[in-house]
């Protein structure tokens, strides 16, 4: 599957992050420390480095910039990065964090983990709403997911009166015609051979529901008729995949065309992701 690279156009969803919250300030107490939200700092490294500027994504700037400042002090981003936005120099400078604490591969992606994110912010910051991937070799219906994968699509087929039937998983590199997205976790293709029309956009609406970046697959778009779901959020995604949530949030199609996303108004969802979707 062949990803775009930039993308563009209006947000798709920036009414679903009015009332996030923001970074908090020091308190009165002394030595109280500042507090890093770790969804809206992941949202931030889905949407912001494939930008073609620096803006920053709402609710986001001053944890980015914290988790940065961080960085920073332990000399590895310049001043001149150190703004709020979770471009590319911060993806490389985390990672490079990541790789000094031992971690590698999926681990060493540029994206916070909770343990990484804990360290980096130790006499800095606390961490508030920690998301984490869970157990790399779960399975959903034959097909390797992870943890919170795995409970996202309990939670889509629960909603539907059919069964969700994937056809390819996550953690899955040896499908060239993927692009890399299925590489990382969070990612999964579903049959839809057996559905109807409205029962496919059912399914996506579900999908998108929980949290899921999912768009319906078509001849026209060069592939066999299928969904292709990506966990957004989803801490072990692979960048392409990511890339792809940044096309979801702008409205595109996540594929190398850069098009309109094709999903009818009635099946699409205000943007979310697992946890803010367990809130309510």
């Amino acid at each position: 599957m062949l990803v775009r690279g930039v993308a563009a156009g209006a947000a798709l969803a920036g009414t679903a992050l009015v009332g996030l919250p923001a970074a908090a300030a020091p308190g009165d107490e002394v030595g109280a420390l500042a507090t890093v939200d770790m969804e809206m700092v992941l949202l931030a490294c889905q949407v912001d480095p494939p930008k073609s500027g620096t803006g920053t994504t709402p609710g986001a700037q001053a944890h980015v910039l914290a988790v940065e400042e961080a960085l920073r002090a332990k000399g590895l981003l310049a001043a001149a990065q150190t703004d709020g936005h979770y471009g590319t120099s911060t993806l490389t400078a985390y990672a490079t964090y990541q790789r000094s604490l031992g971690f590698s591969g999926l681990d060493a992606n540029g994206v916070p983990g909770r343990t990484s994110l804990t360290q980096l912010g130790s006499g800095r910051f606390d961490v508030s709403r920690p998301v984490t991937a869970g157990s790399r070799t779960d399975s959903y219906g034959g097909k390797r997911v992870n943890t919170r994968t795995a409970a996202m699509l309990r939670a889509a087929d629960g909603m539907l009166s059919w069964s969700l039937t994937l056809t390819q998983g996550s953690y899955t590199s040896a499908n060239p015609g993927s692009a890399g997205t299925h590489d990382g976790g969070g990612v999964v293709d579903i049959s839809v051979s057996s559905l109807s029309t409205t029962q496919r956009w059912q399914t996506i609406k579900a999908l998108r529901t929980v949290g899921f970046a999912a768009w319906l697959r078509t001849p026209s778009d060069g592939f066999a008729y299928h969904i292709h779901a990506n966990g957004i959020s989803d801490p072990d995604m692979s960048r392409s995949a990511r890339d792809q949530v940044n096309d979801y949030y702008f409205g595109r199609n996540g594929l190398a065309n850069n098009a309109a996303d094709n999903t009818p108004e009635a099946y699409r969802m205000p943007l979310t992701w697992w946890e803010k979707y367990q809130c309510g």
